[in-house]
């Protein structure tokens, strides 16, 4: 009778020294599938822009508005502190047996920052970098088309 109240405690400390430890394990994968998934959103819109870059005759401006767009259609917060940087530049592409087309590049560059990460690790360790934000960058090139 004796040892089960001196192990009364036992699970309330057990619980108490590892439910912070689970939170920070649930919090991080949620992070870093959200980073994943905003990664592959903009891997898509460049790849978008790209088409649209390759096409004869387009009008200033239909490159960075398909990219927007389609930023905007996968849920990716665009405003002051996340705006996307577009850049398109013309290439010379490599099409086999030393020969060479004109293509273009499609770069898109976006500000990403992790909502509880960062927060949560200046909790445990004051001025940690860790989640600080960092800018993603992808880039789709594709032949011109004639």
């Amino acid at each position: 009778m004796t040892r089960l109240k001196s192990d009364r405690g036992t699970a309330l400390i057990e619980t108490a020294l590892t439910l912070p430890i689970l939170l920070l394990v649930s919090i991080g994968i949620v992070e870093f599938g959200r980073a994943y998934q905003t990664q592959q959103v903009l891997t898509n819109a460049a790849r978008e822009g790209a088409r649209v870059a390759v096409l004869p005759s387009q009008p200033p401006g239909a490159v960075e508005t398909r990219v927007h767009d389609y930023l905007v259609a996968g849920q990716i917060p665009l405003g002051e502190d996340h705006t996307p940087t577009i850049t398109v530049t013309a290439t010379e592409l490599s099409i086999g047996a030393g020969a060479t087309t004109a293509g273009s590049k499609v770069t898109v560059s976006y500000p990403y920052s992790f909502m509880v990460l960062q927060p949560v690790a200046r909790l445990v360790v004051p001025g940690s970098s860790l989640g600080s934000s960092f800018t993603m960058s992808v880039s789709a090139e594709m032949r011109n088309e004639q």
